[in-house]
C-alpha cells in the first residue's frame, strides 16, 4: 500500500478542546462528507471535503458535530463518554457502536508503588460504552447528509442499557462469554470496527484473540416491535441463535475496523495489547454472501498492504473507502488515534492519509 498523500480534518473549537480530533476512533463516508467518531466523548461528527482543482480531495471542514444523547437513550446519560469505535452506513442508517469493554486504570508518574498497585487491580464499567446506536440519514437543506431523531416512521434506535446489550447475549458463549469480566487492555472483549453488509452487521473485536484467531460477531438488528425507539436482534437462519460468531487467522493479530468493499470486507487489523504494530489491512473475499464461513484460515484472506505506525503515536484506528472523481483505483482514508506532532497541524487540524491499494 501506498501513502498518496494526506489531507487535514479541521474540527470545530469545543472538539479540540475535548481532545476529539485527537482520539479519532472510527470514519465512513457519505458522499461529500466524513463521518467520524472519537473515543473519549459520546458525539458524532461530520466533515465535509473541500477539492483541489483536479477534483481530489484537498481537505475536510465545515464540522458539524451532533450529541447521541439528543437522539437516543444513553445508559449512563450524556456526560460519560460512549467510547465510539465503529462506524457504519447502509439503507439510509447510519450505525455507531461502542466498545463494550472494561478498563483498568493506568498507572500514573509519580504515584507510590501501593497508589499504582491500587490502580492496576482497579477495573472500571462505564455503561455508555455499552451500546449500538442506529441513527436516520437524511438529505438537509445544504444537500449534505444529517442524523436526525426521526425520519418518517424511521426514528433513531438503540440496543443496550436494558441487559440486551451484545455483551449480555455472550454471556453463555463458549467461545466470547469467559473474556467478559476481563478489561480490553488485558485480552478482553473490546468492540473496534462495524460494518453493514444489506441488514446484516459484522462487529470486529480487538480482543480477545484465541490463539491467533480474531473474532468476529454478525447480528440482524431490527426494531424492537413494543418501542421504536428500541432495537433487538433477529434470530438468523432457520434457528434461534440471535448472534454468529466468526473466527479469522489474522496471524495473532485482532481486528481494528471493519470497511465493506463490494462483497468484500477490508479488515484494520493490529494488536490486542498495548502495542503500536505491526498494523495489517486485510480482505475477507465474499463475506457478504450469505453462507460466509464460521472459519476463516489464513490462506483464504488476502494480504492487502502494511500501513505505517509510530513509537506510542498514529494508531490506526479507521478506514474507508474514498471516492473520488480522478481515482485511478481504489483508495482508503486512514485515520489515526494519537496523532504524531507531524500530524498536527499549527491551526489544530490532523492529517489523515490516503492511501492507494489493489482490487
Amino acid at each position: 500500500m501506498i501513502v498518496e498523500r494526506r489531507v487535514e480534518l479541521r474540527f470545530g473549537h469545543e472538539s479540540r478542546e475535548a481532545e476529539t480530533h485527537t482520539n479519532l476512533s472510527a470514519v465512513r463516508q457519505d458522499g461529500s462528507c466524513l463521518w467520524l467518531a472519537g473515543d473519549e466523548t459520546a458525539t458524532i461528527e461530520r466533515l465535509t471535503a473541500t477539492t483541489d482543482g483536479l477534483g481530489r480531495v484537498a481537505a475536510y471542514d465545515d464540522h458539524r458535530s451532533v450529541a447521541l444523547a439528543d437522539l437516543v437513550e444513553l445508559p449512563a446519560g450524556p456526560d460519560e463518554e460512549a467510547d465510539i469505535e465503529g462506524l457504519a452506513r447502509a439503507n439510509g442508517w447510519l450505525w455507531a457502536i461502542g466498545s463494550h469493554s472494561l478498563k483498568r486504570k493506568k498507572v500514573k508518574a509519580g504515584q507510590s508503588d501501593a497508589k499504582s498497585r491500587k490502580r492496576l487491580a482497579s477495573v472500571v464499567r462505564e455503561e455508555n460504552r455499552f451500546i449500538l446506536a442506529r441513527l436516520p440519514l437524511v438529505t438537509g437543506d445544504d444537500g449534505l447528509p444529517e442524523v436526525v431523531k426521526r425520519r418518517g416512521e424511521h426514528t433513531a434506535a438503540v440496543l443496550g442499557g436494558h441487559g440486551d446489550s451484545i455483551t449480555d447475549l455472550l454471556a453463555d458463549d463458549p467461545h466470547l462469554g469467559p473474556f467478559l469480566p476481563i478489561p480490553s487492555k488485558d485480552n478482553g472483549i473490546d468492540i473496534e470496527g462495524i460494518a453493514a453488509q444489506g441488514d446484516r452487521l459484522y462487529i470486529g473485536l480487538r480482543g480477545p484473540v484465541l490463539r491467533g484467531w480474531a473474532a468476529l460477531i454478525e447480528i440482524h438488528p431490527e426494531t424492537h416491535p413494543d418501542d421504536p425507539h428500541r432495537l433487538r436482534l433477529r434470530p438468523i437462519g432457520e434457528g434461534k441463535a440471535l448472534y454468529r460468531t466468526h473466527f479469522l487467522d489474522l496471524g495473532g493479530l485482532g481486528i481494528r475496523d471493519l470497511c465493506p468493499h463490494g462483497d468484500d470486507l477490508l479488515i484494520l487489523t493490529g494488536p490486542t495489547m498495548d502495542l503500536d504494530g505491526p498494523v495489517r489491512v486485510m480482505r475477507w473475499p465474499g463475506a457478504a454472501k450469505v453462507a460466509a464461513a464460521d472459519i476463516v484460515p489464513a490462506e483464504e484472506l488476502q494480504l492487502v498492504g502494511e500501513l505505517p505506525y509510530g513509537d506510542g503515536d498514529d494508531h490506526a484506528e479507521g478506514i474507508a473507502v474514498l471516492e473520488e472523481s480522478d481515482a485511478v483505483g481504489p483508495k482508503l482514508l486512514v485515520v489515526y488515534d494519537s496523532p504524531s506532532a507531524e500530524r498536527q497541524t499549527a491551526d489544530g487540524g490532523i492529517l489523515a492519509d490516503v492511501v492507494s491499494f489493489e482490487k
